[in-house]
């Protein structure tokens, strides 16, 4: 596959998850990183309200196509079958309380993506509760 079609395919598979969790591209960020031959991808989210961003999924593939389709293939089939969560939380020093909604199989997994690319010491958790199946 030609360089040019490889990036239309991308830049297709990308929004078709951006449209699925209707968020658009300045919500969501791609984040590939190879390490021994082997390709993760790191999907984040952007919150536009208070600006912070959460780790959504992670996958491993060989490229970034397939990467992209193991997370498209999440959200539309199992992302629904994982545990609701609400965080409570605010940055250290700053009065505001944020909430926070993760879909995740465990509390500790929710915690692991509110604190995603940040030194954990820097937020506050007051609550972690687990959301009632609707």
């Amino acid at each position: 596959m030609s360089i040019d079609r490889q990036n239309l395919e991308i830049a297709k598979i990308q929004k078709e998850i951006e449209n699925y969790l209707s968020l658009g591209s300045t919500q969501m960020i791609f984040d590939y990183q190879e390490n021994n031959n082997v390709l993760r991808l790191d999907v984040i989210t952007v919150n536009p309200r208070h600006h912070q961003s959460f780790l959504f999924h992670s996958v491993e593939a060989y490229d970034k196509i397939d990467a992209l389709n193991k997370v498209l293939e999440y959200v539309q089939n199992h992302r629904d079958k994982k545990n609701s969560y609400t965080l409570q939380w605010s940055v250290k020093g700053a009065e505001e309380l944020h909430t926070s909604y993760f879909r995740a199989k465990d509390i500790p997994e929710a915690i692991d993506k509110l604190h995603y690319g940040r030194d954990p010491n820097a937020i506050t958790i007051f609550s972690a509760v687990l959301n009632p199946i609707a």
